[in-house]
């Protein structure tokens, strides 16, 4: 089993990463292997809605949009991680995640949970805000003993809040049980429902 975890800060080894660490030991110790994506520095625009993926389930744009496509089809569970700017996310994750998850492809199934750093506020705003991607996909939100969040304006300020710290761990055994009991009942022939459902309301005369 997999994990991809996208880190949407633009600093590799910030507050984000601190909290991707603390989660990735629990993973591994797991034997749950592990792979993290930095984007925060990326140059992307966001989606136009163009419609180019209906076709192919690639953004026509390609750059890491599409390699992000393949990686959580490869994998089982993703992970997205963001420092917070104005109660919410980085403005480059948020034009990557809107055209990964426009691109047609089936991501149901797939373990998604979501984590917000900040140096004091804008965090639960910003865990909802990330839900979305997976609610709208058909994919289980793992949760925490609390909000998926971690305080500290940097990598070493974060050690201090020892609580945020022991949400990380919970996190990574949250995850590793779902993921467990995912596999198990794929063995067993138990796969996850498609989505059949496929009308569009508009309220049009």
């Amino acid at each position: 089993m997999k994990v991809l975890l996208i880190n949407g800060s633009p600093h590799e080894k910030g507050t984000t990463r601190r909290a991707f660490d603390i989660v990735c030991t629990v993973l591994n110790k797991n034997e749950i292997e592990t792979e993290i994506i930095t984007v925060g520095k990326e140059n992307v625009s966001g989606c136009v809605v163009c419609g180019g993926c209906a076709k192919t389930g690639r953004c026509v744009k390609d750059d890491v949009v599409n390699v992000l496509i393949e990686k959580i089809e490869e994998a089982d569970g993703v992970i997205i991680g963001t420092p917070v700017y104005y109660a919410s996310m980085n403005g480059t994750l948020k034009a990557i995640l809107d055209r990964v998850f426009y691109s047609r492809k089936k991501f149901t199934g797939k373990v998604g949970a979501a984590i917000a750093v900040a140096r004091r506020a804008g965090t639960t705003a910003t865990i909802d805000e990330i839900n979305k991607y997976f609610m709208i996909s058909g994919m289980p939100v793992v949760s925490s003993k609390y909000w998926n969040m971690l305080f500290g304006s940097n990598y070493d300020q974060a050690e201090q809040d020892i609580e945020g710290l022991e949400t990380m761990e919970m996190l990574g055994e949250n995850m590793s049980y779902l993921l467990k009991c995912i596999d198990l009942g794929k063995k067993a022939g138990i796969t996850a429902p498609e989505n059949k459902y496929t009308t569009r309301t508009n309220f049009i005369k």
